[in-house]
Parts: C-alpha cells; sequence; structure tokens
C-alpha cells in the first residue's frame, strides 16, 4: 500500500542546523520504498534569489532530494511567498516537478487541491500588492536580470519590511479569510484542500463537508500530512521526536 506525503514552510537555511537535522532525519524515516510522492507546498528555503547562485548548501539539499528518485519517489513543488524564483534549473537538480500555484490531484480517490495558500490571506492588503507584482511576469524577470549581490541586497529588505508589516496587525489578518477558502473550494470543485504557509497547523472541517488541512512550519517541530487510500493524518512532533 503507498503513502504520499505533504510538507511546507520549512524555511531551510544553513544558519538553522536543527531544521535542516530534523529534515533529513524526516527523509531518513519516512522515505522508504512504497512511499508513492512527496509534495512540497512553499517556502522550502527561508530565501531564494535565483537557480544561477549554486549555493553549496542548497545543492546539498538538492542532492537528498534527488536520491528519492532511486527509491521511486515522485517528488513535486509548488512556490511560496520565500521561494517562488525557483526555476527548472534547480527543480532538475533535484529531479522533482514544478507545479502551478493552485492544482488539484487524485489522493487516493478523493480529489484534493493543494497551494501554498498565501492567496487565500486576503485581508492582508500589503501582502497581496506584493503578492501581485513578484508573480507578474515583468518583476522575476528584472530581478533575475541583476546580479547576485543586489538581489540579496533586494531580499534582505523585502524581509525586514515583511516584518514591520506584520508587526502589531491582529491575529486574523495574516490567516486565510473563509471567504477565500470557500472561493477556492469552489472554484475546482473539490471537498479536500491541503495548504500551509499560514503556520496554523489543524484540520478544519465545515458543515458542507469540506475539509481544510493546515500543515505547521518547521521552526521548532516537523510538521507534515501523510495520505494512503484509508484518508490523510496531520502529524506534527517536536524535533526530539521522530
Amino acid at each position: 500500500m503507498g503513502k504520499t506525503y505533504f510538507i511546507a514552510d520549512l524555511h531551510l537555511t544553513e544558519h538553522r542546523t536543527d531544521i535542516t537535522e530534523a529534515f533529513y532525519a524526516f527523509l531518513d524515516h519516512h522515505m522508504t520504498v512504497g512511499v508513492d510522492a512527496l509534495y512540497i507546498l512553499g517556502d522550502f528555503f527561508e530565501v531564494w534569489i535565483g537557480d544561477d547562485e549554486k549555493d553549496p548548501y542548497a545543492l546539498r539539499i538538492a542532492q537528498k532530494i534527488s536520491a528519492l528518485g532511486d527509491l521511486g519517489i515522485k517528488v513535486f513543488f509548488i512556490h511560496g511567498n520565500r521561494d517562488f524564483l525557483i526555476k527548472q534549473d534547480f527543480a532538475k537538480a533535484c529531479n522533482m516537478t514544478l507545479l502551478p500555484e493552485q492544482t488539484v490531484i487524485n489522493l487516493y480517490g478523493t480529489p484534493t487541491v493543494i497551494l501554498h495558500g498565501d492567496e487565500m490571506c486576503t485581508q492582508d492588503e500589503v501582502y497581496q500588492q506584493f503578492r501581485k507584482k513578484s508573480r507578474g511576469w515583468w518583476w522575476p524577470r528584472l530581478m533575475l536580470a541583476m546580479p547576485l549581490w543586489y538581489r540579496r541586497r533586494v531580499a534582505a529588505n523585502a524581509r525586514r519590511k515583511s516584518i514591520e508589516n506584520q508587526k502589531g496587525k491582529p491575529p486574523e489578518i495574516l490567516d486565510v479569510t473563509e471567504e477565500a477558502v470557500a472561493q477556492m473550494f469552489i472554484r475546482y470543485g473539490v471537498k479536500n484542500m491541503i495548504h500551509g504557509h499560514t503556520h496554523r497547523p489543524k484540520v478544519h472541517e465545515y458543515s458542507d463537508g469540506n475539509v481544510r488541512t493546515v500543515l505547521g512550519d518547521w521552526y521548532s517541530q516537523s510538521s507534515y500530512i501523510v495520505a494512503d487510500e484509508h484518508g490523510q493524518r496531520l502529524m506534527c512532533h517536536p524535533f526530539n521526536g521522530s
């Protein structure tokens, strides 16, 4: 019997060796023969300024992911708000497939829409303005045409502005809105949704039968969803867990 795993919001960086080690432990423990696929739903890295950076740390991560193919495990990736500049070069190094920002999959007989989730945080108008620009056709091309040192500076400034934008805001402003969630269910005609971004792991069950499962971040835990023909389970373990 096969299994499929989902993760998001690891925010991998060489400065957080605990997260990196937790990710490696997750791969060693769970990515075994019999696993069908691993879906990474965005914000895999803390920041990504372009495939041309050739960062040794990121390349080691790529080697780890690429090795899953030897076990017959397919890897899929949906961009987040931190790593939307990941392109085909890095995807090829990982032997993973880039997916559209909202994708419907057949999860053991259950049609399921998967996404990072930031597009549903519609009350955060400042962020949504940035998102619209950063996902447009001209801004990514402009950024990738700039030298690496300039992109590093832009990324650092964007991170500072993001922190300032979040200060003092009510928590619900930074969460998804129920209206946006309902529209997403209607748009794709499914009853099951999986996403990350909000760092608020929970299974939301609605009166109409819809189910929305939110993945947690990896700042102090490993958070993942495992699905098989019997259903899906949201799991969150402290780093000293398994």
